[in-house]
């Protein structure tokens, strides 16, 4: 009997706000909520960016008066608006109009001979061939430590300057978001502050602690599926152990160490959850989160692992990142998007425009993580049940002339996924139910040949105006995460029958296959809907399509499994939980997020283990880990 990967909680945070309760999702389709959610999540917002805050049982805003939840929207409902989603690169991260760089210069001189003074310790070394030095004496006639050089010809030098870079905007984290504050985060690369976060979010959202998960299961039955795709590319980790020596700095003993692209699941076994369970760090380019999330799903279906923390983070809003993206012609850049606007006016706001005339993708971060669990554990825990994964396709291009440039792969994966859901739900319901999160990464080569993959499927499955939606329209392009943007806007789909367009654009680009999609420019309310396929065309020839079903079908499947009496029993659980969730609902939207960060807490007596022939039992631990395995070749043997 296969297990059933449930989606039992998610968190984190990318540019439209936080990922739990959907405050993300709903920062998207906020014209479309009723007045309550939407007072919620100005609320959310507002305290996330520290507009406001909440103070001794009430709201306080930036200036140090009360405020009420009614009257935010009417006081910061601007900034938080302006501050979210893709705009302008603050300069928090960098400054896009005065980039910092080193102008490489000769210095010459009207005569033969350049002449300057340095002190000794400033010196290169080795003294250039070129230098002639003598050590200048001071007022007592004593060596003072200041050499005057003389160079013969000309002297290349490296000066401060700036540049106009041509990448302006950004999917960035909320103005005034700031992830270090929250916990002792040790100067940590910005990537891994956001595991930090995420991961905490994503747990808390349960309504479970995260101990009595562990009190029902063995400690090896827990697993962590989480990277980066690029490493940690701030000046904590890869920056500096990268540029350190060129920029005269010493590199850190920590910087090696907190690059790595596994550091995700590295921090999280360490500091959140204390899993001695499995651990993976898969990374497959653009599709990075569906490489974790199909070994978290197919762990979880074989039984190896009962519990899941499934994610990704990275952090890519760096100058170095916008200059190696931007020469290789992948980004949005400012001449094009006057050529496309027919302005010198650019509207930053709409920098990413999936399937429209658009000119390259716009860079984003954030990290999203989500809790899984099989159906059996989820219905024993009494786990509210956002949704569940039926499965994750990925397949390779095969022989490629360019490495970046789309192939075959991703209809491979994508009619998969249609199959087996078809298989499962039936094919009235894929016709009718269902709608496609597209990889949708705003280029002219992407939104030709993604829809050319949707209009195949969707003419051999028999589908009439498949929705389709863009999530790095409004994020930009996390590359790790960016897979994970997209779960948690099936979910807020599946919960607040909302979809959304792709307000970005005026309208559909012409070269865009058509006519069996329904590409929108604009939210609308839809008919519930049951099925999701999350798809990713990642560089390289990572291709990878899951199929997400919605809570309505998952606990319909877990009742024809467990029996309606189980259900019973279960529902009786859940009101607990959804007790714990409101509560912890309300502390998150006043940003009262009280992080896990388990710096050395806990940490495992090596000498207090005990091993039998059949057993394992680690101290802290309620239950035991079987040593009686299974041989998987009792046919050979």
């Amino acid at each position: 009997m296969t297990a059933l990967p449930v989606i039992v909680g998610m968190g984190g945070i990318n540019a439209s706000g936080r990922t739990s309760f959907h405050q993300g999702f709903r920062r998207i389709v906020l014209d479309l909520l009723s007045n309550e959610l939407r007072q919620e999540t100005y609320l959310g917002l507002a305290c996330l960016m520290k507009l406001v805050s909440y103070q001794d049982g009430q709201l306080i805003d930036n200036t140090g008066e009360p405020i009420n939840k009614e009257d935010i929207q009417q006081r910061f409902g601007e900034q938080v608006l302006a501050g979210t989603l893709i705009r302008k690169i603050e300069k928090e991260h960098f400054d896009p109009d005065a980039t910092p760089w080193h102008q490489k210069s000769v210095l010459k001189s009207e005569s033969k001979e350049l002449t300057f003074t340095i002190s000794k310790k400033d010196l290169p070394k080795p003294i250039p061939a070129s230098w002639n030095t003598t050590e200048l004496a001071n007022e007592a006639g004593e060596a003072s430590g200041v050499f005057e050089v003389t160079v013969a010809g000309n002297l290349e030098v490296f000066l401060p300057s700036t540049l106009d870079n041509p990448i302006k905007a950004a999917g960035q984290l909320p103005t005034g978001f700031d992830p270090a504050s929250l916990y002792n985060s040790h100067h940590q690369p910005r990537g891994l502050q956001n595991v930090i976060f995420g991961a905490t979010d994503a747990i808390r959202s349960t309504g479970i602690n995260w101990e009595d998960i562990l009190n029902k299961v063995n400690p090896d039955q827990i697993g962590t599926y989480s990277s980066s795709t690029q490493g940690q590319l701030h000046e904590e980790g890869l920056g500096n152990a990268m540029q350190g020596r060129l920029k005269g700095k010493r590199t850190g003993s920590k910087n090696a160490a907190m690059s790595l692209n596994t550091a995700p699941s590295d921090f999280i076994n360490a500091y959140v959850t204390g899993n001695v369970g499995s651990t993976i760090s898969a990374t497959g380019a653009c599709a990075s989160f569906l490489y974790n999330l199909k070994a978290a799903v197919h762990d979880i279906q074989n039984g190896k692992v009962r519990a899941a923390i499934v994610g990704n983070s990275d952090a890519l809003v760096l100058p170095e990142v916008a200059e190696s993206f931007g020469n290789m012609g992948a980004l949005a850049n400012e001449k094009y998007l006057k050529m496309i606007g027919g302005s010198e006016t650019i509207d930053y706001r709409r920098t990413s425009r999936p399937f429209g005339e658009n000119c390259g993708f716009t860079i984003g971060e954030g990290a999203q993580y989500f809790v899984l669990m099989d159906d059996a554990l989820a219905l024993e825990m009494g786990a509210n049940v956002l949704g569940s994964i039926a499965d994750v396709f990925v397949n390779a291009d095969g022989v490629k002339k360019s490495i970046t440039s789309p192939g075959p792969g991703n209809y491979i994966s994508m009619a998969k996924a249609v199959g087996l859901a078809k298989n499962i739900m039936g094919e009235k319901a894929v016709q009718e139910d269902s709608f496609i999160l597209a990889h949708g990464s705003s280029t002219p080569q992407n939104r030709t040949t993604e829809s050319h993959i949707f209009h195949t499927v969707a003419e051999t499955f028999g589908i009439e105006n498949w929705p389709v939606a863009a999530p790095k329209a409004y994020l930009g392009h996390g590359l790790g995460p960016a897979s994970g943007d997209q779960l948690a806007w099936a979910l807020g789909i599946f919960e607040h029958d909302i979809m959304p367009g792709i307000t970005t654009i005026d309208k559909v680009a012409d070269d865009v296959f058509t006519q069996h999609l329904n590409i929108a420019t604009e939210h609308a309310k839809c008919t519930p809907k049951d099925i999701a396929f999350i798809n990713s065309k990642g560089f390289g020839g990572n291709n990878a399509t899951a199929v997400v079903l919605s809570s309505k079908v998952t606990l319909d499947m877990m009742e024809k499994r467990h029996g309606a009496s189980a259900m019973v029993e279960y529902k009786a659980k859940l009101e607990t939980v959804k007790s714990n969730q409101a509560a912890y609902q309300e502390q998150a939207n006043l940003a009262q997020f009280e992080l896990f960060y388990r710096f050395g807490e806990g940490m495992i007596d090596a000498e207090k283990i005990e091993i039998s022939k059949d057993s394992m039992t680690l101290p802290g631990y309620a239950n035991p880990i079987s040593l009686d395995i299974k041989n998987p070749f009792e046919d050979m043997c």
